[in-house]
């Protein structure tokens, strides 16, 4: 067996459940929400396999019984490129609504399930959730990247408490955590850290989403930070009176060190903007502030210089990449400490995560063990780069979209047509291996309009959903044929090289060839493409490769969605192509067999230059077509030397001529998406069948990515090379 670069050895599928409860409550602005009842049964709803891949189980009965009657469902979650909030879409199939998705990075994602946009339902079956947040689930993919992130080991970590207290006359609560070696009776004062939630948002939240918890306690336990008090409030905009309330309930309650040198404070979004308040504008209060995206405005003056550098040992800045609103306020922040003199550090921009609890639990992390401590580090965190100045996308109604930026983000806008819509979002093949995610897109004046990424250089194809409906994007020419709401744009870099077009005038020739259906009883078009140098009067015929589309595809599909013309160009440039003919002709027809060999196979013979050697014909289709291909050498044993299927499985093996197979076929690969491609389980099942009846064939192994473009694209630049050479 012999794998491409595209494709991975079978991995195991031991999946791990995650066992449930219930909770109600409502949650986001302008949706109608439910509280759930109780779960028939305690099936669990998600499943998370070793490798990062996350299936989800909706009862289609419970969707109904709490929300009604729903003509679509999805999973609302931190799956979107920078872990931005994303919609993955569920397929009702049989008694429920059903995905896989992945394989996800390792960290921690939270989730709630929603039905035609607005009626949102908590899992009842996940007992992991988030206070603050009632409708939302959480599950943790672990991983090397994670590792901070996951529980320590029983008996090792620190406690937390809350803490209640009275500011501005009310009663208000905090979270403290204490460190193991923490005694309420004890002789030893520590150092504090003050943590803060942002705008609107719970302390609780650091626990549920940010993991502070485990990231203390798995620090604590590798000596990674000094040993401290943490005392983690909610993001209500506190004022300076406020905080100092909550300081002096510290004290009073924990062996706290007063003194400034041994205080600390940081927070997210406004939270981190009032650390940074409370070191710039008064310094002297805290020795050590840490903004996570924080959004500070205000000018800092050289007359404050010498007092922040004087009493001030460390200001970190931190910022996703331009996803993240803080940063072009981070941009600004620099230049301003820069003129006047003020000593910070900035941990650099994250490329991979935006304003979000992903990219604040890496800070969090970075930024603790810097406090209480001389460190020989002052730099970036690694794989985090400069800040390029501001990102400022064009102005509303400028440019065609989507707008593609350096880095890979990219910006979608729509026309004014849709400014009373209510739910906008963009479906594209950004996901995790080329899957479908929807992300939402929010209202810029009479437009709707959102930045996604960052995007490997790569083909991709969206459309937009405005309240449930698709609509094509009216400001992009691009188009498909049998998708005629898809549109499509492409990001380049050598990841994506083969999919680019070549210069002009090097390439091949595609064109269309007209044949008679004797199968549908009217005129039918194929599309050809002909090698640079194609010669119709060559005395050697060319070799022959007659690729096939998918079900609901055209014959247009292969060219405008699969790149085949320039996956083709590049492989014969490169020198890896046979030069051969290659025809993409229409399979929806019922008796593809005769389609074929009667209709397709004689129109093409007579208009190229092409071998009716069997030894020089090659078939191949993808999903239905593949099937196709399969079924033509079930039928016609030998007919075509080489023959592939992607996402097809090979079926039953009943009354097949295995002799005649493995003497004529000179080759017989298979290909399938992960375990995101709905076909995975057949085509995996065939391969014993293949083994027990012995014929001959190769398993190009598991491509990463779903039942999609992106997968055979992959299929199709390892399958091409190898016909003709054997």
């Amino acid at each position: 067996m012999t794998l491409s670069p595209y494709h991975g050895a079978l991995r195991p599928k031991g999946v791990r459940r995650l066992l449930v409860a219930v909770a109600a409550g409502v949650m986001a602005i302008s949706a109608v929400l439910f509280a759930p009842r109780p779960a028939a049964a305690d099936t669990p709803w998600l499943n998370v396999s070793e490798d990062g891949y996350v299936s989800f189980t909706v009862p289609a009965a419970y969707v109904q019984a709490n929300a009604g009657q729903v003509s679509q469902v999805v999973i609302e979650g931190n799956f979107g490129p920078s872990f931005s909030w994303a919609e993955f879409g569920l397929t009702r199939r049989g008694d429920a609504w059903s995905g896989v998705l992945g394989p996800l990075k390792p960290g921690l994602y939270s989730y709630q399930v929603t039905g035609d946009d607005t009626k949102s339902l908590k899992d009842p079956t996940n007992s992991a959730g988030v206070a603050s947040k009632p409708l939302w689930s959480t599950f943790f993919v672990p991983g090397g990247s994670a590792r901070l992130l996951a529980d320590a080991p029983q008996g090792q970590g620190g406690k937390v408490e809350t803490l209640t207290y009275r500011a501005k006359g009310d009663e208000r609560s905090a979270l403290v955590w204490t460190p193991p070696a923490y005694s309420a009776k004890g002789a030893k004062a520590y150092p504090v850290l003050f943590l803060q939630s942002g705008d609107g948002g719970s302390a609780t939240d650091w626990l549920d989403l940010g993991r502070a918890k485990q990231i203390f306690d798995n620090l604590s336990a590798q000596g990674a930070m000094e040993p401290m008090v943490v005392v983690i409030s909610g993001g209500s905009g506190s004022e300076d009176k406020e905080l100092k309330d909550l300081r002096k309930a510290v004290a009073d309650k924990f062996r706290v060190l007063p003194a400034p040198a041994h205080q600390a404070i940081a927070g997210v979004t406004e939270g981190g903007t009032q650390a940074l308040r409370a070191a710039l504008a008064n310094p002297g209060q805290f020795a050590y502030a840490g903004s996570f995206s924080g959004l500070l405005s205000e000018s800092v003056g050289r007359a404050n210089a010498e007092a922040i550098n004087r009493h001030v040992k460390l200001v970190r800045l931190y910022t996703g990449n331009v996803t993240d609103p803080a940063y072009n306020a981070t941009n600004r922040l620099t230049k301003a400490l820069d003129r006047a003199r003020v000593r910070y550090e900035f941990d650099g921009v994250n490329p991979d995560a935006g304003a979000n609890w992903n990219a604040w639990q890496e800070n969090l992390i970075d930024f603790v063990p810097r406090l209480f401590r001389t460190v020989p580090d002052h730099g970036p965190s690694a794989g985090h780069g400069q800040l390029k100045g501001e990102f400022t996308p064009p102005a509303a109604g400028t440019t065609p979209t989507p707008f593609v930026s350096e880095g890979g983000f990219v910006t979608f806008e729509t026309t004014t047509d849709f400014k009373d819509a209510q739910h906008v979002t963009v479906w594209a093949n950004d996901a995790p291996g080329g899957s479908w995610l929807r992300v939402p897109m929010t209202r810029d004046g009479d437009r709707w309009r959102v930045t996604v990424g960052p995007l490997d250089p790569w083909f991709y194809y969206y459309k937009f959903i405005v309240d449930r409906v698709s609509i094509k994007d009216p400001s992009n020419p691009t188009k498909v044929t049998s998708e005629p709401t898809w549109s499509s744009f492409f990001i380049p870099g050598e990841r994506a090289r083969l999919l680019s077009d070549v210069p002009a005038g090097q390439g091949g020739k595609v064109e269309s060839l007209t044949y008679r259906s004797t199968v549908a009883n009217q005129d039918r078009t194929a599309l050809v493409w002909t090698p640079p140098g194609y010669d119709p009067n060559r005395a050697e015929r060319y070799p022959v490769f007659y690729l096939q589309h998918g079900s609901g595809q055209s014959y247009t599909d292969w060219a405008e969605m699969g790149r085949a013309k320039q996956i083709l160009d590049h492989e014969f440039l490169d020198g890896d192509l046979v030069p051969m003919v290659v025809v993409m002709g229409n399979g929806n027809v019922s008796n593809f067999n005769k389609e074929l060999l009667e209709n397709i196979v004689p129109a093409a013979r007579a208009r190229y230059n092409i071998s009716s050697d069997p030894s020089q014909q090659a078939l191949a289709g993808l999903s239905m077509g593949g099937g196709q291909a399969l079924g033509v050498l079930k039928a016609y044993p030998g007919q075509f030397a080489y023959v592939a299927a992607f996402s097809a499985g090979f079926g039953s093996g009943a009354g097949v001529d295995v002799a005649a197979i493995n003497n004529g076929t000179k080759l017989l690969r298979l290909y399938v998406g992960d375990q995101t491609d709905f076909v995975y389980p057949s085509v995996m099942a065939s391969l014993p069948t293949l083994d027990n009846l012995g014929i001959h064939y190769e398993f190009a192994g598991v491509t990463q990515g779903p039942h999609g473009w992106d997968v055979w694209q992959k299929n199709l630049i390892d399958l091409a090379p190898r016909l003709f050479k054997r």
